[in-house]
């Protein structure tokens, strides 16, 4: 019997509530999808959480954020005519505003009150993805291989999937295992350089960083970061490559133009995400991209070129919209969740074992 979940996602990019209506048959298809941008000062008040943020700042965005998503559901199904009691379950990724699998203890924290969400909209709310499979040794993420594997994988060939968001991740599909980890910094650099230098929100098409020239010697020294170096599974966030980090690394070149510092941090992802890919995924055909920075042109170019006889083509290619990729794998989470199955892969994220994720937060009875 065919069922519809909703998936909703807002990513270290922190630009916009992803929304997803996902109808399972039981292979998933998306019905409607559509995103819903965050204001400028909302993405303004998120950026600056840090682990000195006063708690109840951070609880009164717990609960803004929940009431958002929340609306960005209920208007997906406005848009797509079916009421609330024809979706099973939302599946709510929330906004990460801390994410520190390295530390002792490990911990990880994400908010969008799901409580909220369940409340407002009236339907069966889970969330808190990653804290469960971090229990278990795990990193707690990357989240989605399992999804990536149950839509994009094949048992004739190895497919590499990459998602291209605030951080860059990829999942490696062979016949018998899967892997996956985050290469690095993406947009959340990017983004960040581009705001403090124009004022824009993001670098449309790359246009902005084509117009600069990579400097090899900034890209060199943010290259010797040892993060890079690190064996998979990993992962990282805002917290780690963050604006203070690329300040840090700019202080020893004075007088760069702005233009060549982001043609340099687009240079810098390209060379993380395909080094990983040769490392991990050298058996692959083809590189399926989604996520934002799918549309940066010349980020894509130099993943072509530096990927060469790979191909680099769209999860469009493949039958799912790039920028809904991830909402719709939050929807196969939840499903996952209802029916008690797995939804970590301990070869990406490192537990001891498979485990069930998420907390479920009823809906009306």
């Amino acid at each position: 019997m065919a069922e519809h979940y909703i998936g909703l996602m807002s990513g270290t990019s922190v630009d916009a509530i992803d929304a997803a209506l996902v109808r399972f048959d039981p292979r998933p298809s998306v019905v409607a999808a559509r995103s819903f941008p965050l204001a400028r000062d909302l993405r303004a008040r998120l950026r600056a959480i840090t682990d000195q943020t006063p708690l109840g700042i951070a609880a009164q965005l717990d609960v803004e954020l929940g009431r958002l998503f929340a609306a960005a559901a209920l208007e997906l199904l406005r848009d797509a005519g079916l009421p609330p009691a024809a979706v099973r379950a939302i599946g709510s990724h929330g906004q990460t505003i801390w994410h520190a699998p390295a530390s002792e203890p490990p911990y990880t924290l994400q908010i969008g009150d799901p409580n909220v969400i369940a409340e407002r909209t009236g339907i069966t709310t889970v969330a808190d993805f990653r804290r469960r499979d971090l229990a278990a040794g795990g990193q707690g993420a990357p989240l989605v291989p399992a999804f990536h594997r149950e839509v994009f994988g094949s048992p004739a060939e190895t497919r590499c999937v990459l998602n291209l968001g605030g951080i860059a991740n990829i999942t490696v599909i062979s016949e018998d295992a899967v892997l996956g980890f985050d290469t690095g910094p993406a947009n959340t650099l990017l983004d960040s350089w581009i705001a403090s230098q124009r004022g824009d929100a993001y670098d449309a098409a790359g246009a902005w960083a084509a117009s600069g020239q990579c400097s090899p010697d900034l890209l060199e020294a943010l290259l010797a970061d040892p993060y890079f170096a690190l064996p998979a599974p990993k992962s990282t966030g805002p917290e780690h490559f963050s604006r203070a980090w690329l300040r840090e690394h700019l202080a020893a070149f004075p007088g760069l133009a702005a233009e060549d510092v982001q043609a340099t941090l687009v240079e810098l992802t390209a060379r993380t995400v395909a080094a990983a890919v040769r490392q991990y995924a050298a058996g692959a055909a083809k590189l399926l991209v989604c996520g934002g920075g799918v549309h940066n042109r010349l980020l894509m170019a130099r993943l072509t070129a530096l990927l060469a006889p790979m191909e680099v083509a769209s999860t469009a290619s493949a039958g799912i919209d790039p920028d809904f990729v991830e909402a719709c794998a939050f929807a196969w989470l939840a499903r996952q969740r209802l029916a008690e199955r797995p939804g970590n892969v301990p070869t990406a994220t490192g537990a001891r074992a498979p485990v069930v994720r998420g907390g479920v937060y009823s809906g009306k009875v």
